[in-house]
């Protein structure tokens, strides 16, 4: 498919993290994987490596010369069934830092070289074991943050997205095929019925990429999550609504008013989504420059944010930096917390329910953790996402997917358009022909190498 300079080389790397555990990987690959791992290799029984059969486990010691550098088990991967479908040795050994190194510079001084970040999988990629949607896949399963989008991740390593976008490119294969034999044949004609037929069959897989553009924002969602900032005035319960939705103590809760000076930020799940809580400063008139710095940093959060959970306090009239705030972020989304429910209520509801709306006025005792499963269900309400987020299907979220099938789509809408108006078919045929395209970029077929290089570049050396 490509010629890239290197795919000859026999390539390694330390294939686990950095850092001391029970094992720890250097991972060969190439032509002479076998070969430069036997120079470095002592098999118990005398073996050595091409005497042994594929998809075998063998025991012995990585050596250097007559110095024994650590106790190995070596597994044999023969081409092509291997991850990068060449010949892969992995030598699972002790897992400090220090005996890995010194096992990897025996295998670099046996004639391998070192790998580039990603090789590993471009090589299964560039051998055509996988394509480039399930390329991207492997990052994102080593970064995913939550089990829904771990399985999602795991979908699409598994071809699905990959089998839906080649069903959508073979039938527009199948149209401009078509439309091409009556470009190329003009005394055929075309009639009413076969342009009808044309735009119907161009229709149905525009409405398919709609389909798959439609999970881009659960797809997101899963991925990135969003940010949530905690808002309110000083000794509302800010901090420990932060602890309540987390689950733990991670703000210091007094009652000293301002305890919170600064923006604390924390990783959390609702719902098996990823959310950035941010716990903002509660300070509204500056007494020193350090709180006047955390009154810009949290107004920024505030207009940056996703969602804003603005804390009023249930025990207390409102007062009027309550409306200032409530002024402040009724043009975000917002939900008013009315906090502290255990204690005698004084607040007039019925003011953030007319800003706000009833529906987005919910109270809660975030000290007794009262009604917090119930705000969980109402933020997840509030950012458009079903209480039971399916990722078992095919969701879309890599960026460059969704910019493509948006080009893919205005393409589709394009061809429909000129087929309305009785525009020559020269033009439909070339917005089919660049959906095709850009359908083939997600998958590899049609990609520039610079971008191909860049994409493997994220990922990690040893993967």
């Amino acid at each position: 498919m490509y010629q890239y300079k290197g795919l000859e080389d026999t390539i390694a790397a330390i294939a686990t993290p950095a850092g001391q555990g029970g094992i720890g990987i250097v991972r060969i690959s190439g032509k002479e994987a076998i070969a430069a791992a036997d120079r470095v290799l002592r098999l118990y029984g005398g073996k050595t490596l091409v005497q042994c059969k594929s998809q075998t486990v063998q025991y012995g010691w990585a050596v250097n010369g007559d110095d024994i550098l650590d106790e190995v088990l070596v597994t044999l991967m023969r081409a092509p069934k291997s991850y990068t479908a060449e010949d892969v040795v992995e030598i699972n050994g002790h897992g400090g830092m220090t005996v890995l190194r010194t096992v990897l510079g025996a295998v670099l001084n046996a004639g391998a070289r070192l790998a580039l970040p990603g090789e590993f999988t471009k090589r299964a990629f560039l051998h055509g074991r996988i394509d480039l949607a399930q390329a991207e896949a492997v990052i994102d399963i080593i970064h995913a943050k939550t089990e829904n989008f771990l399985r999602q991740s795991q979908h699409q390593l598994k071809g699905e997205l990959s089998a839906q976008l080649n069903s959508i490119r073979e039938e527009l294969i199948r149209i401009y095929t078509m439309v091409e034999a009556l470009i190329n044949f003009p005394e055929d004609g075309i009639d009413a019925q076969s342009r009808q037929e044309i735009f119907n069959r161009i229709s149905v897989q525009e409405r398919g990429i709609v389909k798959l553009l439609e999970s881009s924002k659960s797809g997101r969602m899963l991925k990135e999550g969003i940010r949530i900032v905690i808002c309110g005035k000083p000794n509302v319960g800010k901090s420990s609504l932060l602890n309540a939705l987390l689950k733990e103590e991670r703000a210091i809760v007094t009652d000293i008013a301002g305890t919170t000076r600064d923006v604390l930020e924390e990783a959390a799940q609702i719902k098996g989504i990823p959310i950035a809580l941010v716990d903002t400063a509660g300070i509204l008139e500056p007494r020193d420059l350090i709180e006047e710095e955390a009154v810009k940093r949290s107004q920024l959060y505030i207009k940056s944010a996703d969602l804003v959970l603005l804390v009023l306090d249930h025990s207390c009239p409102l007062e009027g930096r309550d409306m200032v705030l409530m002024e402040q972020v009724k043009a975000s989304h917002v939900l008013a917390v009315v906090n502290k429910v255990d204690l005698d209520g004084k607040i007039d509801i019925s003011v953030p329910q007319k800003i706000f709306g009833q529906e987005h006025v919910i109270k809660i005792s975030a000290l007794e953790s009262q009604s917090i499963r119930e705000l969980e269900a109402k933020i997840v309400e509030v950012i458009h996402c079903d209480n039971n987020l399916d990722s078992h299907g095919i969701i879309i979220s890599n960026i460059r997917h969704i910019k493509a099938l948006e080009a893919a789509q205005e393409n589709l809408q394009g061809a429909c358009r000129l087929m309305n108006v009785n525009t020559s078919l020269e033009f439909i045929s070339e917005e089919i022909k660049t959906a095709v395209n850009q359908i083939d970029a997600i998958t590899g077929r049609n990609i520039d190498e610079d971008l191909l290089d860049r994409i493997f570049s994220e990922f990690c050396i040893g993967k």
